[in-house]
């Protein structure tokens, strides 16, 4: 963080100090006690388990300069504010406002039902070929993981990528608040966290905030072959980008194929150019998230053919995303257990059937997608029917949210020992360590909720006995 007083800090959040006004934050800026460094500033986040006021003293034993506060601690110095969730992003925006006038650095802001970690993920490898680049670690995207990862900006950045995630309408309005970007990218709009929004159109509505919220001259990249986000073009208040397979798209995938190994193939057309591009992601949906990553790089200066040999040689960054492992017993674990939506769902199970194949056994290990309203019975009996229509050999559906699965399955017509519904993740797992053999293909996903990451991360380090 650039060198802030506590007089700055106070001026910066309307709040009181409680500390020498000289004193010098020039550390990191943390919410865990823990990970505070020498000059940090240690902000008390009251969470639903802990109070970060109980941690103050400790911080600053650990070597914070100061607190972020709701209310002064004994001996600790602070600046007291009304709301210390809204003074983390009032000094995380006029931090961002002092390097934007310091230097060259450009925001790029990812958003989307679908698909934003990973495209975050992308960018961050592209860009930092060009750039001292931050980005989030995993999914910082709320109103407090977003002002943390805009604190780790330098007068070094040049590129600063942020993952903006909305749960309920204005949400993006906050975070492009703190962070206005240069570059918007819209990844998609589907169901994710209906029971927030109410509908898709509301939905599309709540995305279409990060493209108003653009900075002045920014521009907005959509994705074409999504309707929803396409029509954002008539809010943008600037120049606009497409990304797609359509024909009408600035930058295209023509020729897409998919091998085996779920691994999607394209040629990469931008100004009457291509490059051949092979993933090594796993999935057919991550031709989106390449695309809009590859658009972005491609607008703010990278060279196609950079672009095309940095997308070919990106694998997944991040845990539980799509992650595959070949086991020494023969077993193929596709670990997407970090979170599900209804979108997400079905792409994680048509890679599983492409996968597999005719000749080794698929196997769907499938818990519970939260925030989905009223419609999530009928969300995941839609799930049910599509394993059933996929002609996946093994559905394990875990806890009581996910019946719907099981019922869907079974109306569809899959009866008897091609669907089993376990109570919890335990018991998953004794089911699949008698089960599993040599040639399966198992898919384990589920909401982040839902706690079905534990079960991939043993799925993931077993070992040959």
């Amino acid at each position: 963080m650039i060198d802030l007083t506590a007089a700055e800090i106070a001026q910066i959040t309307g709040g009181e100090t409680a500390a020498p006004l000289d004193l010098v934050v020039r550390g990191a800026v943390e919410t865990d006690s823990r990970k505070v460094g020498p000059g940090g500033l240690f902000v008390a986040i009251v969470g639903d388990r802990t109070d970060g006021h109980d941690h103050a003293r400790a911080a600053v034993d650990a070597g914070a300069a100061l607190v972020l506060a709701s209310h002064a601690v004994d001996g600790v110095p602070c600046v007291v504010v009304d709301d210390v969730q809204t003074a983390l992003g009032l000094v995380a925006a006029e931090h961002l406002r002092r390097l934007r006038t310091a230097g060259t650095i450009e925001v790029v802001a990812v958003t989307g039902s679908v698909g934003k970690t990973t495209t975050k993920d992308l960018l961050g490898r592209l860009l930092a070929s060009a750039g001292e680049t931050v980005l989030p670690a995993g999914s910082l995207n709320n109103e407090i993981g977003l002002p943390l990862t805009v604190l780790r900006a330098t007068r070094d950045t040049r590129f600063l990528v942020l993952e903006m995630g909305a749960s309920a309408p204005g949400d993006l309005i906050y975070l492009t608040g703190i962070a206005p970007p240069d570059v918007s990218v819209v990844l998609a709009v589907g169901s994710a966290h209906l029971g927030g929004f109410g509908d898709l159109e509301a939905v599309a509505r709540a995305k279409s905030e990060l493209v108003t919220g653009l900075a002045p001259g920014g521009v907005a990249i959509l994705n074409a072959d999504d309707h929803r986000v396409v029509a954002m073009r008539d809010v943008a208040p600037g120049r606009v980008v497409t990304f797609g397979t359509v024909r009408e798209c600035t930058v295209r995938a023509v020729g897409v194929q998919i091998d085996r190994g779920g691994h999607v193939s394209f040629d990469l057309e931008h100004d009457d150019a291509s490059v051949p591009v092979t993933l090594r992601l796993v999935g057919e949906h991550h031709l989106t998230n390449a695309l809009a990553a590859a658009t972005a790089a491609l607008e703010l200066g990278l060279p196609l053919e950079q672009v095309g040999a940095l997308l070919g040689s990106a694998s997944a960054a991040s845990p539980h995303r799509m992650a595959v492992t070949d086991r020494p017993d023969g077993v193929t674990v596709i670990d997407d257990a970090y979170n599900a939506n209804p979108d997400s769902m079905r792409a994680a199970l048509k890679a599983l059937a492409v996968m597999a194949g005719r000749d080794r056994r698929s196997i769907a290990v499938l818990g519970e997608m939260l925030e989905l309203g009223p419609d999530s019975r009928a969300v995941h009996d839609e799930i049910g029917r599509l394993v059933v229509r996929l002609n996946i050999k093994l559905l394990v559906v875990v806890g009581a949210g996910a019946s719907g699965i099981g019922d869907g399955a079974t109306q569809e017509g899959s009866w008897g020992d091609e669907v089993l519904e376990v109570p919890d993740v335990d018991a998953a797992s004794r089911f699949l360590a008698g089960e599993l053999r040599s040639g399966d293909v198992v898919l384990v996903k589920a909401s982040n909720g839902a706690g079905l990451w534990r079960l991939g991360d043993e799925l993931t380090t077993v070992v040959a006995s």
